[in-house]
């Protein structure tokens, strides 16, 4: 709402004789907001366009080649399948270990804390480090009757690629806090609704799933889209299990060829802004869409309030 300032006019309402003076609404100016607002719009034409014409290490026409060139877009269609395959799993289970640190079993409590406190404190690349040597860690997987002969072992490197052991250290990094984000939306529904469901003969377990988690989701995805962008950038690390199929390191090894790296770092850039771009617009029709029945509900410009 714009600020005004009232000012009387000398004149009676011709509507009424003798009434009040009308009021008019002139608003207020603003002229240091205008001054920087003309400003950084001349910095940012500026930038642009010392980049377009008086900086050649930016090498446009370089990304202009390699932009849609084939091997940067199957790296951008890895990227992808990381971040959903990832986030499918980090959301499954931060679900489970938010509920977890609900139940009123003290043993399920801890071991979700623990879970936390190891993989909220230990940054991901090391992690991914660790993913990486899984096969020199473990040699073998066996599921077999503990303490007998019976069972079937496979080799770790012949079982797990690089691909599913970046997928896996990704999305248990990434339940973490999608736990944390979880539990916050079940802990802002009204205890009122628990209190009433187990007044009606729910169980735990079915307050849970009827009751608290489907009203908790208005408050769980705003976030949720978030670390899905940030899931995005990480896959970024996934060089260190290694995997080097990714939409970074492909254009970092593109670029060791050409000995020209600034315009494959503006080429990955790009694609990057295009997978987020597409996330926001997804992000912003969910959000609409679990906010319906609320008081603020952001329904674009334009609208009445």
């Amino acid at each position: 709402m714009a600020t005004t300032r009232s000012a009387r006019v000398p004149e009676a309402d011709p509507g009424i004789s003798g009434g009040p003076e009308r009021i008019r609404a002139i608003p207020l100016r603003h002229p240091v907001r205008n001054a920087l607002a003309v400003l950084l719009v001349l910095l940012a034409a500026s930038f642009i366009w010392d980049a377009a014409f008086n900086r050649p290490a930016y090498d446009w026409l370089s990304v202009g080649k390699y932009v849609f060139d084939i091997r940067v877009s199957q790296a951008a269609l890895v990227t992808l399948e990381l971040t959903v395959l990832s986030m499918v799993g980090a959301i499954l289970l931060g679900s489970l270990l938010a509920v977890m640190r609900l139940s009123p079993n003290p043993v399920l409590r801890g071991i979700a804390w623990v879970y936390l406190w190891i993989f909220r404190g230990t940054p991901v690349y090391v992690q991914l480090v660790f993913w990486g040597l899984l096969a020199t860690i473990y040699r073998f997987i066996s599921v077999g009757i503990p303490f007998t002969d019976i069972g079937v072992s496979w080799t770790t490197q012949d079982t797990l690629s690089v691909f599913w052991l970046a997928v896996i250290g990704l999305a248990l990094n990434e339940a973490a806090y999608m736990a944390e984000i979880v539990r916050a939306g079940m802990l802002s529904v009204d205890p009122g609704q628990s209190e009433a469901s187990t007044a009606l003969g729910m169980s735990w377990a079915q307050t849970m799933r009827r009751i608290v988690i489907p009203q908790s989701m208005r408050v769980i995805i705003p976030p949720t889209g978030n670390e899905v962008i940030s899931m995005l950038k990480t896959t970024s690390l996934v060089t260190a299990v290694p995997l080097s199929t990714d939409l970074y390191t492909r254009t970092r090894d593109i670029s060791a060829e050409t000995f020209n790296p600034i315009p494959l770092l503006i080429v990955a850039s790009i694609w990057y802004l295009l997978f987020t771009s597409i996330l926001m617009i997804g992000q912003y029709f969910l959000e609409r869409r679990f906010a319906r029945g609320t008081r603020f509900v952001d329904v674009g410009p334009g609208a009445s309030s």
